[in-house]
């Protein structure tokens, strides 16, 4: 069972329900605002999002196994603990139940036509996993859309259903929020895929991947990671200036100071002296980090607004 976790990467689900709770439960429900989904609605997106990221994960590791047996060859799962052919069967029964809960919510929520999203999904994260991950940059991107859809998938659900024209003004802005916060995830993911290519570069490299380090040279990888992050920081430090601190939202901005802008600000420096897989796990890791506090910024802003009423 405990491999079984491992495989479906379950801290990193735990993260993903998390970005969609605090929308939903710290920040919504806090402001009184009222959206499309009831509780167990939300829920079943939730449920419907972590079980389809979980079958992503698991394809991933199935046609990853050569190249984690070079990288990390103690972490790997499938071949070792859990037989491909079982790791098949995990991975159609965690999509069908993914897709399938997608499938009941649509329904429920009178919108048969999303059932596709949850399909679309399913499909990207199949296609990265058997042909985008080993292309130059393009298998980055997807990966960064998919975590930014983890945002903006609620925005769908949980706004449009309820939009008419006397709320249109405030779903509007609702709106623009979850894209904020979607644009962050979408930025910082790509930043932590390109790092993760450097970090992989060995047995990407040996298996005749065609990853962004591999093709344009560790070197230049780590350039455009470190330009992605001076951009992320630069804009972050914008934003929080701009809409925290010129509306004397004081603990917000040193809430964004602290536990999102100085991971990012140590990682810029640690760029400069990143040579080795165990120097970029940790910029991986603070990049992680930086995601997590970023979104929990959402519920201090809340409280920040409250306070100050």
């Amino acid at each position: 069972m405990v491999h079984f976790f491992k495989l479906i990467r379950y801290k990193n689900l735990v993260m993903i329900a998390f970005v969609q709770l605090i929308f939903r439960f710290g920040y919504f429900k806090l402001n009184n605002i009222v959206t499309g989904m009831s509780n167990f609605q939300y829920c079943l997106l939730v449920v419907a999002t972590v079980f389809i990221a979980a079958a992503g994960y698991v394809i991933n590791d199935i046609f990853d196994q050569d190249t984690d047996l070079i990288n990390k060859p103690s972490k790997v799962i499938v071949g070792k603990y859990i037989s491909e052919s079982s790791a098949y069967n995990i991975y159609v029964a965690l999509n069908i139940i993914g897709v399938g809960v997608g499938f009941v919510l649509s329904r429920m929520v009178l919108q048969p036509k999303f059932f596709i999203i949850f399909i679309l999904i399913a499909a990207l994260l199949y296609v990265y996993a058997t042909y985008l991950k080993q292309t130059v940059f393009l298998g980055n991107l997807v990966i960064s859309f998919l975590a930014a859809i983890t945002i903006l998938i609620i925005g769908v659900f949980d706004i449009y259903t309820t939009l008419y024209e006397g709320n249109k003004a405030q779903m509007t802005v609702l709106m623009e929020i979850l894209t904020d916060y979607a644009k962050f995830a979408f930025v910082i993911t790509l930043i932590r895929e390109i790092v993760k290519d450097i970090q992989d570069y060995k047995g990407d490299f040996e298996t005749g991947l065609k990853t962004t380090a591999v093709t344009l040279g560790v070197q230049n990888t780590k350039y455009i990671a470190f330009a992605l992050s001076i951009l992320l920081t630069l804009y972050l430090g914008y934003y929080t200036y701009t809409y925290f601190m010129n509306n004397n939202l004081y603990y917000a901005t040193l809430y964004m100071l602290v536990f999102v802008l100085s991971p990012l600000i140590l990682n810029s420096i640690k760029f400069f002296s990143a040579n080795d897989t165990k120097t970029f796990a940790s910029i991986s890791f603070l990049y992680k980090i930086s995601m997590f506090f970023g979104i929990l910024s959402l519920l201090i802003v809340t409280f920040n607004i409250k306070n100050n009423g």
